[in-house]
């Protein structure tokens, strides 16, 4: 696994390992590969099939691939490209292997379904059983095609199934993103109220005592100004951590400023497992907890060494500094807090041996 900290691209499990689904379906080709080698065709028209019907593999797997790793519901022109390339090769079998060339109908109906969704997935699954429908009534090879036709059908309703549950799921997954931003952005507007609140108040008042003895105490009234310029500073620089706190909730960009920042502090940084293992929803507030554990690691732990590991479900922050001592702070209770708001569970162990260990379970 790359190392989140030195900023590489990663890959979930699926994008490294999402292409054998796509391969081990190719077994069903069989169908059309015996209907090659049976072919009463001529030979150049033979030689026709099986290049269309190795394209018509290749292209699949590229572009089912491809279309995974997209957005749902968003699919690019190289994935709708290949999917007309997958027609043509299918079509291109037809001289050859006649009505087998019905054995492609299922993967065209399953890449439209998964790889190009939405309206792709109802045009191309309604006409795959009108094409195999078509055929079978046109040519009275009922007893021949009934096999692919039970096929199409079954494929038609798992993809309907699997398409609306997937849909769903994409789209609570957003609800879940979206409720989370706005809770965050909730609590980064009462802190940015309470910080400038207070520093205001104070500035004002400051500012007026000042304007009453600039002329009657001087020396006095720069002390005074001196001061609020100290107060300025020291809000300036609180709004802009707040606000970056905002930008870098994001679990994989938390991670990284938490190592750099760590590593800044002399602090040996372990990263284990991929952010990509949380979902979106999942993803804000585990970084909101990084951020939150390794400014509680800086502060009071005096720890020479954490692990910040990630898996499906679960964010770790580990250190072997000095354990836990006295009741939970602000920070902690703050944690919490959040780690419930997301539908998590937050545990705080001491470490055998001496450190902490932050988790986040969902």
């Amino acid at each position: 696994m790359t190392d989140v900290a030195d900023g590489t691209a990663h890959t979930g499990p699926w994008q490294r390992w999402g292409w054998l689904m796509a391969v081990v379906w190719m077994v069903f080709l069989v169908y059309p590969v015996l209907a090659l080698l049976q072919s009463d065709a001529s030979v150049g028209w033979v030689a026709v099939g099986w290049v269309a019907l190795v394209g018509f593999a290749v292209v699949y797997v590229v572009g089912f691939v491809a279309g995974m790793r997209e957005e749902w519901g968003a699919p690019s022109r190289l994935v709708r490209t290949l999917f007309w390339v997958q027609i043509a090769c299918a079509i291109g079998t037809i001289p050859a292997i006649d009505t087998q060339a019905l054995s492609f109908l299922p993967y065209l109906m399953s890449y439209a379904s998964y790889g190009l969704r939405g309206v792709w997935h109802w045009a191309t699954t309604l006409g795959g059983i009108g094409v195999a429908v078509g055929v079978i009534v046109v040519t009275g090879r009922f007893g021949e095609h009934f096999q692919i036709l039970v096929i199409v059908l079954l494929i038609a309703v798992v993809n309907t199934v699997n398409s609306w549950l997937i849909g769903r799921s994409v789209d609570a997954d957003r609800v879940r993103v979206q409720l989370a931003t706005s809770e965050e952005r909730t609590s980064i507007a009462r802190d940015v109220h309470d910080l400038l609140g207070h520093t205001l108040t104070a500035v004002k008042l400051k500012a007026e005592l000042a304007e009453r003895l600039v002329d009657a105490d001087p020396e006095r009234a720069k002390a005074e100004l001196a001061e609020i310029v100290h107060l300025t500073g020291e809000a300036i620089t609180g709004v802009r951590s707040t606000v970056t706190g905002l930008r870098g909730a994001a679990l994989g960009e938390q991670v990284r400023a938490s190592s750099a920042a760590l590593r800044s502090a002399g602090v040996d940084v372990e990263i284990t497992g991929d952010p990509a293992a949380l979902s979106p929803a999942q993803s804000l507030p585990a970084g909101w907890i990084v951020r939150e554990a390794t400014t509680n690691v800086l502060r009071h732990a005096g720890a020479s060494r954490v692990r910040i590991g990630m898996a499906p479900g679960e964010v770790v922050v580990e250190d072997d500094g000095r354990g836990m001592r006295g009741a939970a702070g602000n920070g902690m209770r703050g944690m919490a807090e959040r780690a419930a708001a997301a539908g998590a569970v937050l545990a705080v162990d001491e470490v055998p041996g001496g450190g902490t260990r932050v988790s986040a379970t969902w």
